[in-house]
Order: C-alpha cells, then structure tokens, then sequence
C-alpha cells in the first residue's frame, strides 16, 4: 500500500506532541521495518512540529532520518508514521524561540546544542504520513 505525505496536523496530535517533554523517533530501514527509537526534544511553531540534532548532522539519528525520508514518532500518547522534511528559512527563528520557552530550564549549555545558527542545517520538520 502506498503511503502518501499529509501537509497538516490535526490540532489534537500538534497539542499533544508539541507540548511533550520528549519525543521518541525512529527512522524507517529499507526494507520497511523501523529502527529502534531515540529520545529527543520537539518543539511546535504555529502549525508544525520540528526537531533537531543536538549533537549535528553526524548524530546517528539524525543521519539515518535524513537517509530515510520516512520513519515514526511517539509523544504525549501519539504514535505517528511521518515524513522528515526542510523547514521553511523563515522559521528558524521561531524555532529558537520555542526551544528557549520549553526547555531553558535545562540551561544554557544544554539548550544552546539545539538553538542558534549550527542548528539551522540539523532541523527537521515533522509532517503526518496518511495510509
């Protein structure tokens, strides 16, 4: 069956994800099957979901999501196939800004990992996959 990409979220699922603490992801393997999940942050900005690689674009993770296109998320009770996509250039920002308001309380040398002009090439929108 083939899975098409969906543009939107539904505002149950984008309050739900985008208000977790954490994210669990994972990347689809060629042959379908997922990998195991990793943790990480997620932040909403308006209508998306987006995250990023705290440790850059050699992260694991996220080199295996960019490779993939395609894999699933789980947060706030939500599990998700979705499609890795670019964020707008206008956004990050934004992006920024909604890291600072969820996870400050972490610190600064933590939060400064995801935030910033070096976390511009490591962010990567969310967008829900139909079946």
């Amino acid at each position: 069956m083939m899975t098409t990409a969906m543009t939107t979220w539904n505002d149950a699922d984008l309050a739900r994800i985008g208000t977790a603490e954490e994210l669990q992801i994972s990347s689809q393997r060629a042959d379908g099957t997922l990998r195991p999940y990793v943790t990480i942050w997620v932040v909403r900005v308006d209508d998306q979901l987006y995250i990023r690689s705290a440790f850059g674009k050699d992260n694991p993770w996220f080199r295996r999501a960019k490779a993939a296109g395609t894999g699933r998320i789980r947060a706030g009770g939500i599990e998700r196939d979705v499609t890795f996509a670019e964020a707008d250039p206008g956004v990050h920002a934004a992006i920024d800004a909604a890291y600072h308001a969820k996870y400050d309380s972490y610190g600064p040398r933590i939060v400064n990992t995801v935030v910033g002009a070096h976390a511009v090439p490591v962010t990567i929108r969310l967008l829900p996959r139909a079946h």
